[in-house]
């Protein structure tokens, strides 16, 4: 019995980790969106925002990541947005059909592109 109640705590354990929600993004200005790494406009990842809303050691660590897309990014609830497409997805991956197979984010595409 109590080795079942103990693979029983184990496992709501494991699930509460799982479970566990992603942090929020937010939005400082009209048209930004943040997380806890950096802050992104309709051109993409801002280095110039992330220093202005997240501090100068979030910005150095945008900046060390070296030449990358800006354009297109995930936030660190998984949600990913494209400028180009201006479109943020329910996350970033690609059906068989080699296009982007998640669900439109209505809420945080129209934070990030308000017009």
């Amino acid at each position: 019995m109590k080795k079942r109640l103990s693979i029983m705590a184990l496992a709501l354990a494991a699930a509460a980790v799982q479970a566990a929600p992603a942090k929020p993004l937010r939005t400082p200005q009209a048209g930004v969106l943040c997380d806890s790494h950096f802050c992104a406009d309709a051109r993409g990842l801002s280095t110039a925002l992330t220093q202005k809303y997240l501090g100068a050691q979030a910005a150095g660590a945008l900046r060390e990541q070296g030449a990358f897309d800006h354009q297109a990014f995930t936030y660190e609830n998984g949600v990913f947005c494209d400028t180009r497409e201006r479109l943020c997805r329910e996350n970033r991956y690609f059906g068989s059909d080699g296009k982007r197979s998640a669900a439109v984010e209505p809420v945080f595409t129209r934070l990030l592109f308000p017009e």
